[in-house]
């Protein structure tokens, strides 16, 4: 079977082991030819009279990492689609029938379509390996799991353990897996293959009840309980998702069909939800931002470059904290904190202790690796250490000469090759690198806050900016589990730049009456994690007014910020961290204060809907995401896209703002923009649009969101697989 993913050994004792080995590619994907391969092998496993069987992978890091979307390319109606899910069915129902033991022994990812594949196994061993994970991620797609992963998984694991698997995709680590009665054991790599072969010497085993507490018995044992289960876990994706996307529900359908229905009504339940899903709008635009994410992944990319192997940070707040953490933690490197504080030291090691023990309390790490990882991060006050550091990222706050004199200081004290990257967030690299004498080393490395949940990072290079020093600044960040795109240096960046007139349109909004949790409702039933005026909250209204200058100056009249927000400063409003801006915060959460409109001089009169509040902020972003493209800030449609989505937050189910766009046409935009324009000479659609209108182009082409071959592999993560900004924690829009 050299042609075939499928490659049979027999042993003396009739115990047969197949290799999973997909030719010419990196990850085992379940491919077109899937289901043909599996019945040959059968029937050769057959011709040998095995007695037992071990399916094993033939690759490094991975079991079976998933479906292979390409497959959905040639879906082009529903019906093309529910038969791939019925020959998955099919598939793996003669799995479960065969006369003799199945095993799955894992080593490495096996996620999606490879743990259902698993799933379709008598028993499942797995490597104690950090690299091994399960899950179905499906969701992260917009889909459900199409190949009997909402029927088999449920009764292995319960309803409410499969429900949150399911619904956040997340990945499973081996030992929670054991536990919950997924793997039935979880050994050492080198002996994986022995006692995988020892399980398929054994008799089929019998069903088994799922390993639940008291309480889930309870509940999961009577319609009743069912029937609170499934309201619940409705009630919380409405509340999370705000209807927008129609998997996790369609999940929902599938897990409680399984406990309902007859078994072939069930498997009909969600082979019907995943074709509907599959042609859903929403996930195409999912599907297409995992490609554009795999795809970047090729750019700017120099296995010869250097690899930065020591770093250090200027600045122990809450940025230079993040970015510490994440180094430490995910890209593995030792990082040297200066601050002008002993305490800022430490509140900077602080922020990674509190996250680590958080994992070492719910046994996601060991104690000694918690040390092991604390142990790459110390402190200094002065220079003293950066003699050999690769890479330094200064975190201070928006001012020119104290940067620029960092860029001396770091020139004067490393070697002359130290990379020195600012993550300023409006000052453009050039005039940070104007008195550098290594020009060529100085970059922009533009965080988010939290950085550690934030998947994105922009750099900037300036025009004396060398191309190792790109290559290497972009290998780092990735090491750091971000998302990097490459933009031009002026001022902003590309995200700042598209959200400044978004927030200032909102802000203009409220002042002219608009209260203001109706405008950040409007925002977040458009898509939104946050409404803008709590993001100005959470960012910081002295921030953003400390911005607002930069950008008006170097880009224009429609960057002004109101002026009322100077009282708002003065009066120690400023946000989240002082306990007051728009909202007043306190343990139980905030709530909007009513103050606030005394100090600005507003009397809350609303004249809007909510659809004209958000298509007019939309509005904003969209014209300036334009401009950015127009000026090369951001080299294409699809870093555009990504960088809205993964920067601030915009909705992914929409694909960006320049999906969007094609999907509702540059004549609609324009023709909107020119009458909101009438009133407001700023909404203005820009040159480049109203041509488009004209021609009737788009920024994708005939095809706005591509599709290929995803690796669900490549959806990583630490809790759950999906990082994308879901709270006003998590989208803050700043770096500050």
């Amino acid at each position: 079977m050299t042609d075939s993913v499928f490659n049979l050994t027999v042993d003396e004792n009739k115990i047969a082991v197949v290799t999973i080995d997909v030719p010419g590619e990196k990850m085992n994907t379940l491919r077109d030819s899937f289901a043909d391969d599996l019945k040959a092998l059968l029937a050769q496993a057959k011709e040998h009279a095995v007695k037992g069987m071990v399916f094993i992978s033939g690759k490094s890091d991975n079991f079976i990492a998933g479906a292979d979307v390409k497959m959905l390319d040639s879906v082009q109606k529903r019906e093309d689609a529910l038969a791939i899910s019925e020959l998955c069915h099919q598939a793996f129902f003669d799995m479960t029938k065969l006369p003799y033991t199945t095993v799955s022994a894992i080593h490495g990812a096996a996620l999606g379509g490879g743990l259902e594949f698993a799933l379709a196994c008598d028993y499942r061993v797995g490597s104690d390996s950090d690299i091994t994970k399960i899950g179905l991620p499906e969701v992260q797609l917009g889909l459900l799991p199409g190949g009997g992963g909402t029927q088999r998984l449920t009764k292995i694991v319960g309803i409410q353990k499969a429900l949150e698997w399911m619904l956040t995709g997340k990945q499973i680590r081996p030992k929670q897996a054991k536990k919950a009665g997924v793997l039935d054991d979880c050994v050492p790599h080198s002996v994986l293959l022995n006692v995988a072969k020892e399980f398929a010497a054994k008799k089929k085993p019998q069903a088994k009840e799922p390993k639940l507490d008291k309480i889930s018995q309870l509940l999961e044992s009577n319609p009743f309980g069912r029937n609170f289960i499934f309201k619940k876990a409705k009630e919380n994706v409405l509340k999370k998702t705000g209807g927008h996307y129609p998997a996790p529900l369609a999940i929902i359908k599938a897990v409680r069909a399984s406990v309902e229905l007859d078994e072939l009504k069930a498997y009909k339940t969600e082979a019907e939800g995943f074709a509907t899903l599959v042609m859903s709008d929403e996930s195409k635009a999912l599907r297409g931002i995992f490609f554009a994410t795999t795809e970047m992944k090729k750019e700017w990319r120099n296995d010869d470059a250097p690899a930065i192997t020591k770093t250090a940070v200027l600045g122990g707040g809450l940025m230079g904290a993040g970015i510490a953490h994440v180094s430490a933690v995910k890209a593995k490197v030792p990082v040297r904190i200066k601050d002008v504080a002993e305490q800022g030291i430490s509140n900077a090691m602080n922020y990674t202790y509190k996250i680590l023990d958080k994992r070492l309390k719910r046994r996601i790490m060991s104690k000694s690796d918690m040390q092991l990882t604390m142990n790459r991060i110390t402190g200094t006050t002065d220079y003293s250490g950066f003699k050999h550091i690769d890479l330094v990222i200064e975190a201070v706050f928006e001012d020119l000469e104290l940067k620029q004199g960092m860029v001396a200081d770091v020139e004067q004290q490393c070697q002359a090759n130290t990379i020195f990257a600012s993550n300023t967030s409006s000052l453009p690299i050039s005039q940070i690198a104007a008195q550098a004498t290594r020009p060529e080393n100085v970059i922009g490395l533009h965080y988010f806050s939290p950085v550690e949940k934030m998947p994105l990072v922009e750099i900037i290079p300036h025009e004396g900016t060398s191309q190792e020093t790109i290559a290497r600044v972009v290998n780092f960040a990735r090491k750091q589990g971000k998302t990097p795109i490459v933009v031009k240096d002026m001022a902003g960046f590309y995200v700042n730049r598209i959200l400044a007139p978004y927030l200032n349109e909102a802000a203009n909004l409220m002042l002219a009456g608009e209260p203001i949790e109706k405008i950040d409702a409007a925002l977040v039933e458009f898509g939104f994690p946050v409404g803008p005026l709590a993001l100005l909250d959470e960012v910081g209204i002295d921030i953003g007014s400390k911005i607002a200058p930069i950008l008006e100056k170097e880009l224009g009249e429609r960057f002004k910020g109101p002026d009322a927000f100077t009282r708002m400063i003065d009066s120690k409003r400023l946000g989240r961290k002082t306990g007051r801006g728009f909202y007043e915060y306190d343990k139980k959460g905030k709530k909007v204060d009513e103050s606030v409109y005394e100090l600005l001089g507003v009397t809350p009169t609303p004249r809007l809907n909510k659809s004209e509040i958000a298509k007019r902020c939309v509005a904003q972003m969209l014209n300036e995401a334009v401009r950015c493209l127009d000026d090369g800030i951001i080299a294409s449609p699809r870093d555009g896209d990504i960088g809205a989505i993964f920067g601030i937050g915009f909705p992914p189910f929409l694909g960006g703002p320049f999906s969007y766009m094609d999907k509702l046409g540059a004549s609609k935009i324009s023709s909107e923009m020119s009458t909101l324009a009438n009133s407001n000479v700023i909404f203005e659609p820009c040159e480049s649009l109203v041509a488009m209108a004209a021609s009737g182009a788009t920024f994708y082409g005939d095809k706005p969101a591509e599709a290929a071959l995803i690796e669900t592999a490549d959806v990583e993560s630490e809790e759950s697989s999906q990082e994308q900004a879901t709270t006003a924690e998590d989208v803050k829009g700043d770096t500050k």
